[in-house]
């Protein structure tokens, strides 16, 4: 979506120390003033704050989870789950990042209406007004990623976010700021999103009528408007965007780490999704083939021009990768060894055991009703098992070759090389199926990152509609928690039609959420959800990482590793080398 877009690094924010965080990089050392009379150096402080939204689907943190492990040892997120998890070494840490994007949208910000966008006074107000609305959008967006990874308890029992900056910073300015109340900036939040709304239109769509100009922009020329808000302009914030990003944030606040601390209800987080839904038909919005966004090869290879697929709210570009960093690949990543991957991320025996069965009972439950197996184990299994995990016997790539992970299965089989399974299983979602790793005929694919999805939103509405009003009230809005449920239990081949499972579970709302979140850990596994899951419902994370280990048809289940985390883990730390430089901040107790 910026390929055409010049891009501007004019001021290198590092938050590692304010000399780095003001000094402009030594190659692109401009004056800010220059940005008034050249509008493409402008947008480049906004650019960087798009091109520091955190990459959710290739974080892989579900390494850290009690969904997955990894085959390589220095892993950041292995060893943060075995305990070197501190305020020095953080992976998941968003301080520097999120602050740098805030110092560029408030410099934006700062300067929107010096800038001369357009000759035509109407059409550079169209032009400010769109870059306001983005940079507003935006700098809520990167408050909900601090507050998700650094909010937390003080030890003297409040609920802390991050310092709250809503001006640029220059030499003169106070650094040692703060921490205001998680309830302040999520009131900061809310407030940075709703001015984002009284800008950005709905989509960026090209109008073929005058009638079709909004009220405060009359007078200029249907071309005139669409070069402003048009089609070209896909993929950069909008007001769907920004509802979604408030959906995102409220069930954050909302969830029982941080509930007693903030004013946001189930209620609010209901309406807020629903909002984003009732643009899609509610309930029955739901996109039929979205559970395999990620390898439906003649939808992604045919998208253009911006446009999404039905599941996508907001996407990254589409892009094939260069042969040149086929090791950065996620299939490269990820393939297992016979078919040239690295195997990495390996998924292991806990998530496989939340996939249910086919006719929609856990594997734990009345084996009369379920029909599990386990001599088995695979047999009758949900659907979505084979979609998103390799197990033994299943085939992949280009070439559709066999994965044995089974003893004397060959280099895919339980530790047999470096790139070998840990687990027993490989990671099968997120990858392309027709991508071939051989070197002889390398063939890669396209791909897109997808910012939120709908299925995402969705589970939203549904865990909050049951926390709100049980599990088949609706509040003011025209489906439950259980219809959503019911449909992307449907949409996934589970259940069997009559779905006796979610029909017991819909007259519970304990019963009901303990489903609701297992389908949320199904749908969005290794999408970098479950992590910050866990976190957020003060869920136990400690489980061991289960493997199998299959020999001559007998399944034997093992731990394969420890997970060592403190219970105040729940919540993040603030970096240790801000606690060293300014005193007025205040560390989230355990840290």
């Amino acid at each position: 979506m910026y390929k055409n877009i010049i891009t501007f690094w004019i001021i290198t924010l590092l938050l590692c120390g304010c000399d780095d965080l003001l000094s402009p990089a030594i190659e692109n050392n401009r004056d800010l003033d220059e940005i008034y009379d050249e509008p493409e150096l402008a947008q480049g402080l906004l650019i960087n704050g798009y091109t520091r939204i955190p990459t959710g689907s290739w974080s892989f943190n579900d390494v850290a989870t009690d969904d997955a492990v990894s085959n390589q040892k220095s892993n950041q997120y292995l060893l943060m789950a075995t305990g070197q998890w501190s305020a020095i070494n953080n992976p998941v840490g968003q301080w520097g990042n999120s602050f740098a994007a805030i110092q560029y949208l408030n410099l934006t910000l700062a300067n929107a209406d010096k800038v001369i966008w357009a000759g035509d006074e109407q059409i550079r107000r169209m032009f400010c007004d769109r870059i306001k609305g983005e940079a507003y959008g935006l700098r809520g967006l990167f408050m909900f990623h601090l507050l998700q990874a650094h909010g937390g308890w003080a030890a003297n029992g409040e609920l802390l976010g991050v310092p709250i900056m809503i001006e640029p910073l220059d030499l003169d300015s106070d650094f040692n700021l703060p921490r205001a109340t998680f309830e302040k900036c999520m009131e900061q939040l809310y407030s940075d999103l709703a001015e984002a709304e009284k800008y950005l239109p709905l989509d960026f769509e090209d109008i073929s009528s005058e009638s079709d100009i909004p009220a405060a922009y009359q007078g200029v020329t249907v071309e005139e408007y669409n070069r402003v808000f048009g089609v070209f302009n896909r993929q950069r914030l909008t007001r769907r965007i920004v509802e979604g990003i408030r959906a995102k944030a409220a069930l954050l606040a909302a969830s029982p780490a941080y509930t007693a601390g903030t004013t946001t209800t189930w209620e609010d987080v209901a309406g807020y999704a629903a909002t984003v839904l009732d643009r899609i038909g509610g309930s029955n919005g739901l996109a039929g083939d979205g559970l395999t966004w990620y390898d439906n090869a003649s939808e992604i290879n045919g998208l253009e021009g911006g446009g999404n697929p039905d599941e996508i709210l907001w996407r990254g570009n589409v892009g094939t990768p260069s042969a040149d960093n086929l090791n950065d690949t996620p299939e490269k990543q990820n393939y297992p060894p016979s078919l040239y991957g690295f195997g990495r991320v390996n998924p292991i025996q806990n998530l496989v055991d939340a996939f249910p069965m086919a006719n929609g009972y856990p594997v734990d439950a009345d084996p009369a009703l379920s029909g599990y197996d386990p001599t088995n184990p695979y047999a009758g299994r949900d659907p979505r098992l084979e979609k998103f995990i390799l197990v033994n016997g299943n085939t992949m790539g280009a070439t559709g070759g066999t994965i044995l992970t089974e003893t004397g299965g060959g280099t895919d089989a339980v530790g047999q090389t470096e790139n070998s399974t840990r687990t027993g299983y490989y990671m099968r979602k997120l990858l392309r199926s027709d991508v071939n790793l051989n070197p002889v005929t390398i063939n890669l694919q396209k791909r897109y990152n997808p910012h939120i999805r709908y299925t995402e939103i969705f589970l939203i509405y549904a865990e909050a509609a049951n926390e709100a009003w049980g599990p088949t009230g609706t509040g003011t809005h025209g489906y439950s928690a259980y219809d959503v449920i019911k449909k992307i239990r449907e949409r996934a081949g589970v259940g069997g039609g009559n779905d006796p499972y979610l029909e017991a579970a819909k007259n519970n709302a304990g019963d009901m959420r303990k489903l609701i979140r297992n389908e949320r850990r199904l749908e969005l596994c290794f999408e970098g959800f479950r992590f910050w899951d866990l976190r957020r419902w003060n869920e136990k994370l400690t489980e061991p990482a289960r493997g199998v280990r299959i020999t001559n048809g007998n399944y034997e289940v093992s731990e394969v590793e420890n997970r060592i985390y403190q219970e105040y883990m729940n919540h993040g730390p603030i970096p240790y080398s801000e606690m060293l430089k300014w005193d007025a901040l205040v560390q989230n107790k355990g840290w």
